[in-house]
């Protein structure tokens, strides 16, 4: 498999930012090369087919439209250019499997062990990109491309995400995910305690 090619394919289809829901810095491609490192580095661990985990990651956002979920168009979208450079057909199937599974947490906590570990490697680097000191990244400039921007309404913003994004820790699979998880909003926390200590 050659991955630079899928990557040139990834970056022309991800280049296409069309999503009016998405604020004008953030880069689906950026996004998909964080959680394509973060695959390899969970894959590394807890093992996994890693041309399965890299071809879903590198693949799992690809396809955007309006009106649909996400993961279907980007599987559709995943299993056309599979298909095209003449992949094996069992393992498109495979790859496509993972990719529709993507953004499913919460209605595949019960089947945890009926998940495949590819499928756990996928959707917890998914997540991992989720929150962190780059979720800090995202809510202060949004904050700092809206209208009377503020650092309290920064604050705010990002306080906000982190309550929101904090019980999503149940819906990692691995236990090192979990631990990462764990470090981020650790780092959050800890921010946001120095935060107010200089605003308030």
């Amino acid at each position: 498999m050659n991955y630079a090619e899928v990557i040139e394919f990834v970056k022309n289809q991800t280049s296409k930012e069309d999503r009016p829901d998405i604020e004008p810095f953030r880069s689906r491609f950026e996004h998909t090369m964080r959680v394509y490192r973060w695959a390899i580095k969970l894959q590394a661990k807890v093992g996994g087919d890693l041309e399965l985990i890299t071809l879903a990651a590198l693949l799992h956002d690809v396809g955007w439209e309006d009106g649909r979920p996400s993961n279907e168009v980007s599987c559709e979208v995943a299993v056309e250019y599979l298909d095209s450079i003449e992949y094996d057909e069992e393992r498109i199937g495979r790859v496509g499997e993972l990719i529709m599974l993507q953004n499913q947490q919460e209605a595949t906590d019960e089947l945890q062990g009926d998940l495949s570990i590819e499928c756990k490697v996928v959707m917890d680097a998914i997540l991992l990109d989720e929150i962190g000191a780059i979720s800090v990244l995202w809510d202060a400039m949004a904050v700092a491309v809206s209208d009377e921007a503020t650092y309290k309404k920064a604050y705010y913003r990002i306080k906000n995400f982190y309550r929101i994004n904090r019980p999503k820790i149940r819906h990692l699979k691995t236990e090192i995910a979990k631990k990462e998880f764990e470090h981020r909003l650790k780092t959050i926390e800890e921010f946001l305690g120095e935060l107010e200590r200089e605003l308030f």
